[in-house]
């Protein structure tokens, strides 16, 4: 897999389901502000509604972080409105669903299982520039925690906002973070 961190994401045209709505959607919405482009393997089956109902739970939370959260598998926006209309958990989710039948933002993010036509688990913090921050590849039997992906978001911000400072392992907001410098090498 090639290096994402830092890369710019490449050009996407998609339709998408949100609040009983279809609409386009393409890579210039991601720009200008904090995205998450979260792939996952199929509509209707066992790990991936846990894990989009916790993006959900947590949906207002990255909100006030000013993120908005992009779910895309290679199912169709029919399909997404069909799930959401009919699952509970899937019913919660006010973020767009992206619908990828070709697979080309699949592809274009290195997630595509080509032999089953389904995205990896992956997961994508975009900067409001467009460009990659943080990246997340799970395999399919093992889902992700919305909590963690907001401390995670947290500090790429906190960075973006505070050059020559970093945040250490486990950083949570509010908490000392550390200006690399000669005096640090050897003392940590």
């Amino acid at each position: 897999m090639a290096n994402y961190i830092n890369s710019e994401i490449k050009p996407f045209n998609a339709k998408a389901y949100q609040s009983g709505d279809f609409f386009d959607v393409s890579d210039a919405d991601l720009k200008g502000k904090w995205s998450v482009v979260f792939f996952y393997p199929a509509d209707f089956t066992f790990v991936c509604p846990t894990e989009l109902g916790d993006l959900a739970d947590n949906y207002a939370e990255f909100q006030k972080l000013g993120v908005e959260i992009y779910s895309v598998s290679t199912d169709t926006h029919f399909t997404h409105k069909a799930w959401h209309d009919t699952s509970d958990t899937i019913g919660k989710i006010q973020f767009p669903m992206i619908g990828d039948p070709t697979g080309t933002i699949t592809r274009n993010f290195g997630v595509m299982i080509e032999e089953e036509g389904i995205a990896d688990r992956g997961t994508f913090v975009i900067d409001p520039e467009g460009k990659i921050q943080i990246v997340e590849i799970n395999a399919g039997g093992i889902g992700r925690d919305a909590q963690d992906l907001l401390r995670k978001i947290k500090a790429a911000q906190y960075v973006a906002a505070h050059p020559g400072e970093v945040c250490p392992a486990k950083w949570k907001e509010g908490e000392e973070t550390l200006a690399p410098s000669l005096d640090l090498v050897g003392k940590i």
